[in-house]
């Protein structure tokens, strides 16, 4: 299968990977029922994941792995979670991507893998502060399309 990124691209993000501090885990979810991207948005995860020993890539079906989706919230297909990786476990930062990164999507998944790996938000204190007093839970959702 012919790599979905160029090797101008590969040098970019391995250079914009030197930055990476702790180890990150792409978590995909996909299905074996008809899937449009499925199959390139693992493809490309994986590739990106090849540029850094400090990314690695977990594949997950959602019809035979349901428990592990359930606990993620996965609710459509291909999803990737963008996690931290320690001894213990993925730790969950709730970032997610439903449908394939590409266009401007790819550069916030670069950016958001830079971000976990950091273990930092980069939100300013004023912001963290507000953020701490949230009653309840946001869920917050980003829409893009490639078009």
């Amino acid at each position: 299968m012919p790599s979905l990124l160029n090797d101008e691209v590969k040098k970019q993000i391995q250079e914009v990977f030197t930055e990476l501090k702790e180890p990150v885990q792409i978590m995909f979810f996909g299905t074996q029922q008809e899937c449009q991207f499925c199959e390139d948005t693992l493809q490309l995860v994986e590739e990106v994941a090849g540029l850094s020993d400090l990314l690695t890539v977990s594949s997950f079906d959602v019809d035979a792995d349901a428990s592990i989706a359930k606990a993620y919230n996965i609710e459509l297909t291909p999803n990737l979670v963008i996690a931290g990786e320690s001894e213990d476990g993925p730790i969950d930062f709730g970032i997610r991507y439903a449908g394939i990164p590409s266009g401007y999507e790819f550069g916030a998944l670069i950016q958001d893998i830079l971000m976990v790996s950091g273990r930092d938000s980069g939100l300013q204190a004023n912001t963290r502060g507000f953020l701490a007093e949230l009653s309840e839970p946001v869920h917050l959702r980003v829409f893009a399309t490639p078009t």
